[in-house]
């Protein structure tokens, strides 16, 4: 009886462990976030990396900021002065920006080539 009580407290430690993960399979990319853009085309705060910060920043680091972010996020301004530090946390795969989980590389990519395109607004 008492191996039985410890066969089924271990079936479902196992479940439960298993059930339950830190992956990033769960984190969605932001609609259509292009991964491989036309060389030919700039990428742009306006039309590709605005929506992937509101969909992956703005919880937090809106105005007001929240869960203590130290700064807002919330116009081109503000992205692009802080471009390196956003792109020094968003690949930080130790301790990633947002802290659920390192966004899709999709997403992260463009943000670097819209760096390299020369931090265009539209």
């Amino acid at each position: 009886m008492n191996l039985k009580k410890i066969i089924y407290t271990l079936a479902i430690s196992v479940l439960l462990f298993n059930c339950s993960s830190n992956s990033n399979d769960d984190l969605t990319p932001d609609p259509d976030p292009n991964p491989d853009p036309d060389p030919t085309t700039k990428v742009t705060y306006d039309a590709n990396v605005q929506s992937i910060i509101n969909n992956n920043c703005a919880q937090c680091h809106g105005n007001p900021t929240a869960n203590g972010a130290p700064f807002s996020l919330v116009t081109y301004t503000s992205v692009r002065d802080r471009v390196d530090a956003i792109l020094s946390r968003i690949n930080n795969a130790s301790s990633p920006m947002p802290p659920s989980g390192q966004m899709p590389s999709a997403n992260r990519n463009l943000i670097q080539q819209w760096k390299d395109d020369g931090l265009l607004e539209n």
